[in-house]
């Protein structure tokens, strides 16, 4: 999904669509991560859920950048590529957050990825939302503030997963 929805932001124009790209890619480092570290300790996994938390961070922030580009120069998106993409996308998102739902406690490596699986569906559905208001609307900017509002949760999300990981840390020290 990482691949698909990054090349159809660049055909649609859409940063809306690229912040939530950019959270795929991160979402399968955090899967993976998440996965590596299941049957370790505590402290592993809070270090792990730390590295991931960083990364999402990174993402918000390259997000953030991103749209302040497309504010600076605005082009009309594509809002048909963002409508079915996102659709796509929040097909992937609802079937990875069922099946997460029952694990959305515990300690910060289970929280994560939760989390991350939560703020993609959350940004397809925005995204979607975005590309109705930029045919409505004819502008960009629907699109641009999706796009804010997608790397504040991306932001927003970094700094829930960094503090329970650093609290996991000062625990188990």
């Amino acid at each position: 999904m990482f691949v698909l929805q990054t090349l159809a932001s660049y055909q649609a124009i859409s940063v809306s669509l690229l912040a939530n790209a950019l959270d795929f890619l991160s979402d399968a480092a955090n899967y993976g991560i998440s996965l590596f570290v299941l049957g370790m300790s505590l402290k592993a996994k809070a270090n792990a859920s730390l590295i991931k938390g960083i990364s999402l961070g990174m993402v918000g922030l390259w997000v953030a950048y991103e749209t302040l580009l497309h504010a600076l120069e605005p082009r009309l998106p594509v809002p048909l590529i963002m409508t079915l993409v996102s659709v796509l996308g929040l097909a992937v998102n609802v079937a990875c957050a069922v099946l997460l739902y029952k694990y959305r406690g515990g300690d910060s490596n289970r929280r994560s990825v939760w989390i991350c699986s939560r703020n993609d569906a959350i940004g397809n559905i925005a995204v979607m939302f975005a590309a109705g208001a930029v045919a409505f609307t004819a502008t960009a900017w629907p699109d641009i503030i999706v796009a804010t509002i997608l790397a504040y949760l991306a932001l927003s999300g970094a700094w829930q997963i960094i503090r329970q990981a650093l609290r996991e840390k000062r625990l188990n020290m």
